[in-house]
């Protein structure tokens, strides 16, 4: 009998023909998950003939995220019952379902997966494992409403690797995300993955060679946990900026995508997550810092382990000071009034350059920029995060643009259209990228040198 390997391949493509091809390449550590339901035309023992019976088959119903009516609960059973006339090894079976004759006589070449996806706001995974149904493993799947909630994975997956009993629980939608990719830092068995060329099949599943890269199946107990919080942050390059260096430095650290936007909700997660590092970003750069009774604006929190006091930095000002000292100096022209305007105004007037703020909330005539005369600009605000952005205060830039000779743009995805005003304008432009890779740096070697976890 095969033993599970750690991730499960959901293959959710929209042709069979194109999912085969995917899961014949998988390799060894991952197994594809044939969801009947998803090639509800095919016929279910060619399919798992067509993997070679490596695959899980799963046939799941509307009620659980799956396409297979409720009302027909009959013909689902029938046509896992025909998959297993091509002898998967693996067969997922609800938790709660008492075991089919038909599936029970043939239990002697398939192993069994039962599982369960609870309603949000359940959370009875303590009391299941007191009463396991038959299985050879188990799978429990509730909803994340609070990044915290995470954390309340972690004692009863210890309990079960300590017991000898093969688990994944996890959480679905973006604040579970930790509990995916944590599974084997906390005792879990083996996590559910989308693959790279097609949808995930689930609110927060990850892609295959996103856990690849974080390690996620050779993380241990010992590894800690640091990340980037605030809202959104999904899209976010520090994982894949981070986890390399932190590797490379052989630390026990992983870093992962926060969703938070509460200050109360992060400080919470915190505790609950043992949290050892932080790259915060908005909302949260002035609330989070506070609520820890730091002095904010800040974008980068450590300590050494969860008793530890925190410790505190603003990597965002010490990159834009490099890039300041080989800009043209002069009066500049500060476009938003969050967290990086505050961190970006308290570094221009520490260089003794004069600064004219705007924002939505205190608007400047356009009379005032064009005597103003700034020779460069800060873009600041949160334009630019979402490909159709406009570019803040139009009005104001073409002001600007006869004595402006340089601009920074803060926000690090390509071509914002403040980036393609400032390239057509004709000025110096300090990208939001290069600025993220200079502040990053500097995060990843506190993390490095003043978190917990092996070196």
């Amino acid at each position: 009998m095969s033993p599970l390997p750690f991730h499960l391949v959901t293959l959710t493509h929209p042709e069979w023909e194109k999912a085969l091809a995917y899961a014949r390449h998988l390799g060894d550590d991952a197994l594809p998950e044939l969801r009947l339901d998803l090639f509800p035309e095919g016929d279910p023992e060619a399919l798992v003939d067509a993997l070679k019976r490596r695959c899980l088959v799963t046939c799941r119903r509307v009620s659980e995220g799956g396409r297979w009516p409720d009302e027909d609960e009959a013909g689902r059973l029938a046509h896992l019952v025909k998959a297993l006339k091509g002898k998967p090894l693996w067969l997922d079976l609800e938790w709660d379902l008492p075991i089919p004759p038909a599936i029970q006589q043939v239990r002697t070449h398939v192993r069994l997966l039962r599982s369960i996806h609870v309603p949000p706001g359940v959370f009875d995974l303590e009391a299941r494992l007191r009463a396991l149904p038959d299985g050879e493993a188990f799978k429990w799947v509730g909803w994340a409403g609070r990044l915290s909630d995470n954390g309340r994975l972690r004692e009863p997956l210890t309990w079960a690797r300590d017991h000898g009993i093969r688990l994944s629980a996890f959480l679905m939608g973006p604040k579970g995300l930790p509990s995916r990719a944590l599974q084997s830092v906390w005792g879990g068995e083996f996590t559910y993955a989308a693959p790279d060329n097609g949808p995930a099949a689930a609110p927060g599943q990850l892609p295959l060679s996103t856990l690849r890269a974080w390690r996620s199946a050779k993380l241990h107990p010992g590894h800690g946990l640091c990340g980037v919080i605030g809202d959104p942050v999904l899209h976010s390059k520090g994982p894949a900026f981070h986890n390399p260096r932190l590797q490379g430095a052989f630390k026990d650290l992983v870093y992962l995508p926060l969703a938070c936007g509460e200050a109360e909700e992060a400080v919470e997660a915190l505790e609950a997550l043992g949290i050892l590092g932080l790259s915060i970003t908005a909302p949260l750069k002035l609330s989070l810092p506070e609520a820890l009774g730091l002095k904010g604006p800040l974008n980068t929190l450590w300590r050494r382990s969860p008793e530890a006091p925190w410790q505190g930095a603003n990597t965002d000002a010490e990159a834009l000071e490099q890039f300041l000292s080989k800009l043209e100096s002069g009066p500049v022209l500060l476009l938003g009034e969050g967290g990086v305007a505050r961190t970006s105004k308290a570094v221009l007037e520490a260089a003794g350059r004069s600064v004219l703020q705007v924002s939505r909330r205190s608007p400047v005539p356009v009379e005032a920029v064009a005597a103003f005369a700034p020779v460069g600009l800060v873009q600041a605000t949160s334009l630019g995060m979402v490909a159709e952005d406009p570019a803040p205060f139009p009005e104001l830039l073409e002001a600007a643009r006869p004595s402006a000779r340089w601009a920074v743009e803060w926000i690090y995805k390509e071509d914002t259209a403040f980036a393609l005003w400032a390239r057509a304008a004709g000025l110096r432009l300090v990208e939001g990228a290069a600025l993220f890779e200079a502040q990053a740096e500097a995060q990843s070697q506190r993390f490095i040198e003043g978190c917990g976890g092996a070196s």
